[in-house]
């Protein structure tokens, strides 16, 4: 009858025996340094498959290491075959590691990485800016998480006054994809809270592989609520991360950056409220010494009374001898511009009837009667029109002669043009027609 114990020991020595130093090949998983400085790590198939086996590196053989292991390297390791007794599981104590390249995972992220970068969903100018003051934030992981509880805790020490709403949704293993995008859709659309958090605890590449899901990626780029992803420990990166309006380093850090500290918005408004008293002394400290010395202004009133008096009086005396002087000056400049206007009218006046009367003497000589009394006579064609000259006459044709006391009914004889040059007495002008009336 074997015990646990011995046929554990004894698994092991067999173990030993048959494979003695063996070296294998994979992909780490779940890599991590002790404060002792030894190493516990897990190294799966990089083919994809699902074999694991549990690793072990002592602080001895770690610290021959020439570079710093990390999750979904492909190494190749040496050491020995056991069996760790405390667990009863196959262990692996490794003495050396190589690194071999990127494993398959890790590959995976790079290519899933560059196709939705150039896609865009990365950008810088799709990053949009946090509330200031939420009022509600809303939580996706797993009820079951510590993120959770990290979240909760530090929004109740930082911000009591946020209400939270939790989005249920696995955050690992195969239905962890569509889980936490149909959750960030039922966030969206519901729309009651004010901003999101997407976050969970730390793990290896494989543990944190649901949020390199180009699903739950494309889903919280497409969040119409600003999101905050807080993904992992500092070191770990996600897509979700890079899609996130911001990313946090843990959850508790994306709980303290989505909400202010009520005491530092506390101390904020102290500081305004003692802003806005000194303010208000300052008011009252003017008016105060403007009252004191408007009071100074008023003192003696009877005074300032009095001497306004005097003022007034002296006005009152201007006022009274003001008007007379002033008037009678008025009086004689109107009775002034009126003499000058009147000799101005009539030198006008005479002036204009001596213009008229020299316009009647220049009319009258002008006048065709006055000619004719003298003993002239004009010519006249049948139509009436004075003739000029025997130009305008033929022998035959039917004139009158006007003299002054009446007129004759003639006809041309004959016609004798005077030739030009010839001398003679010269005939006066025939006067203008008379007019009718006349």
């Amino acid at each position: 009858m074997w015990t646990v114990g011995a046929l554990l020991l004894a698994t092991g020595d067999a173990l030993a025996a048959r494979f003695g130093a063996v070296a294998v090949q994979g992909e780490l998983s779940g890599f991590a340094r002790a404060a002792s400085g030894h190493c516990y790590f897990g190294l799966k198939d990089g083919a994809g498959g699902s074999a694991l086996l549990r690793c072990a590196m002592f602080r001895r053989a770690a610290a021959l290491l020439d570079f710093a292991p990390a999750d979904g390297q492909q190494v190749e390791l040496r050491g020995r075959l056991g069996v760790y007794e405390a667990r009863g599981e196959l262990q692996l104590v490794v003495e050396s590691m190589r690194r071999l390249g990127a494993g398959a995972l890790y590959e995976e992220f790079l290519r899933r990485r560059a196709r939705l970068e150039a896609e865009g969903l990365f950008d810088a100018a799709r990053k949009r800016p946090l509330p200031a003051f939420p009022r509600r934030i809303g939580v996706v992981t797993s009820l079951a998480a510590a993120a959770l509880r990290d979240v909760a805790i530090a929004l109740a020490r930082r911000a009591p006054q946020v209400e939270v709403v939790v989005y249920p949704a696995p955050v690992q293993g195969p239905d962890a994809p569509a889980a936490l995008a149909e959750a960030l859709r039922l966030a969206a659309q519901r729309a009651e809270v004010d901003l999101l958090l997407l976050v969970r605890g730390g793990g290896s590449l494989e543990d944190l592989w649901a949020f390199n899901d180009e699903r739950v990626v494309r889903a919280v780029a497409a969040s119409p609520l600003p999101l905050v992803c807080g993904v992992g420990h500092e070191t770990d990166v996600t897509l979700a991360d890079l899609a996130a309006d911001l990313r946090a380093p843990t959850p508790t850090a994306a709980a303290e950056l989505a909400a202010p500290a009520a005491a530092d918005l506390l101390q904020g408004l102290d500081v305004l409220q003692a802003r806005r008293r000194r303010a208000v002394q300052r008011a009252l400290d003017g008016a105060g010494q403007r009252l004191d010395n408007l009071a100074l202004r008023l003192g003696q009133p009877a005074r300032l009374v009095l001497t306004q008096r005097g003022r007034l009086d002296a006005l009152a005396r201007r006022l009274a001898l003001a008007p007379g002087p002033a008037l009678a000056r008025g009086h004689e400049r109107v009775a002034l511009a009126r003499l000058r206007l009147g000799q101005v009218a009539a030198l006008a006046l005479q002036r204009r009837h001596a213009a008229l009367e020299s316009a009647a003497a220049r009319l009258q000589a002008l006048d065709p009667a006055r000619v004719l009394q003298r003993g002239y006579a004009w010519v006249e064609d049948a139509s009436g029109r004075p003739v000029p000259g025997v130009a305008a006459l033929q022998p035959g044709q039917r004139v009158q002669a006007v003299w002054a006391d009446g007129r004759a009914a003639a006809r041309i004889e004959e016609v004798q043009p005077q030739p030009p040059g010839a001398a003679g007495t010269p005939s006066p002008p025939p006067p203008a027609r008379r007019r009718r009336g006349a």
